[in-house]
């Protein structure tokens, strides 16, 4: 009976208001989530870049690309972070008070998004290299011999050709960026992960506030598995069906 009424209390811990941490696990997913988003998105740009200069750029920035590639994928994620959140700070401020201007005070989200898009931005570098030269050439020299302009070639033939070659490893990537989001916690970043770290050391409830966790990111991905796979059937209308 006692610990039927203990479990009960420490269901309580999850409400909404205070003095329950529900809340405070809330906000700390949405931290997650903007520092994910926002994080995809700015290594999705990085990627298209770099697979864009790996594939018609010079040999000089192919070599620096490679490099760029190389290292971060080489290196582990967390090590990765530790030096782009710290070192990449100082040298910021560094070069600010060479300028002449005072320090900045950036902020975690921001410093959070930058580290996991230069993270993803290896990785999506590398699909999208893939995905572009999964296009036949003879597709590409069909079009020009019609007439296209480039950028008629790649709106009709490069983009719906390369998209069903990207999705799948663009949405896997979507789903490590949900996840990378947690070693920000290391550096003091409010997210998911850190706010309930704090909440299992305050109540001493780990376990609960742990699982509960889990479950938020484990409802983040079944949420995510739903829109890629909508996302990948319509990037593959008109092919095969894959079973």
């Amino acid at each position: 009976m006692l610990d039927w009424i203990a479990g009960l209390a420490s269901w309580e811990l999850l409400a909404l208001d205070p003095p329950g941490w529900g809340g405070v696990l809330l906000k700390g997913l949405a931290v997650s989530l903007q520092v994910a988003v926002g994080g995809y998105i700015l290594g999705f740009l990085i990627g298209v870049g770099g697979a864009t200069g790996k594939l018609y750029g010079g040999p000089i920035l192919r070599d620096i690309l490679d490099v760029y590639t190389t290292l971060v994928r080489a290196v582990p994620e967390l090590v990765l972070i530790l030096l782009l959140y710290y070192a990449g700070t100082d040298a910021l401020n560094q070069l600010m008070m060479l300028m002449g201007a005072g320090p900045m005070d950036i902020s975690g989200l921001a410093a959070g998004i930058f580290v996991i898009g230069v993270v993803q931005g290896a990785y999506q570098t590398e699909v999208l290299r893939g995905a572009f030269k999964a296009v036949p050439h003879g597709q590409i020299e069909a079009a020009r011999a019609y007439g296209m302009s480039s950028l008629q070639v790649l709106r009709r033939i490069t983009l719906p050709g390369m998209l069903p070659h990207a999705v799948p490893g663009l949405a896997n990537l979507w789903l490590i960026a949900t996840k990378d989001t947690a070693l920000l916690a290391v550096v003091g970043v409010a997210e998911l992960t850190l706010v309930t770290r704090q909440a299992g050391g305050t109540t001493k409830s780990y376990f609960l506030f742990f699982c509960a966790a889990g479950l938020l990111y484990l409802m983040v991905t079944l949420i995510s598995n739903v829109a890629i796979r909508r996302i990948e059937r319509h990037a593959r209308r008109g092919m095969p069906a894959v079973r």
